[in-house]
């Protein structure tokens, strides 16, 4: 498990450096988050909700400051569009 320590950063950045670190990762990889901003409490679930990845874990450290993530790489979406538009 690769481990992605987002700490010190506010939102949006933890879900976009998380976005962008599953994406590039193999289907199944597995990553462990690390962020202190509470807002990745909601932003990181919402965004793992509407797309091929998946949220495995989640917690808070005992003293409350940090959350931790495991979350699941699925098929990264495509980055192409077809400029020709749907087939008949």
């Amino acid at each position: 498990m690769r481990d992605l320590d987002l700490r010190g950063l506010k939102c949006p950045l933890p879900t976009l450096k998380a976005r962008k670190a599953l994406n590039g990762a193999a289907p199944g990889t597995r990553i462990r988050v690390v962020a202190d901003d509470p807002m990745a409490a909601i932003d990181l679930p919402h965004f793992l909700g509407g797309s091929p990845h998946r949220l495995v874990d989640s917690g808070r450290e005992a003293d409350g400051t940090e959350l931790w993530f495991v979350v699941e790489a699925g098929a990264a979406p495509s980055d192409r569009i077809d400029r020709d538009g749907p087939s008949s």
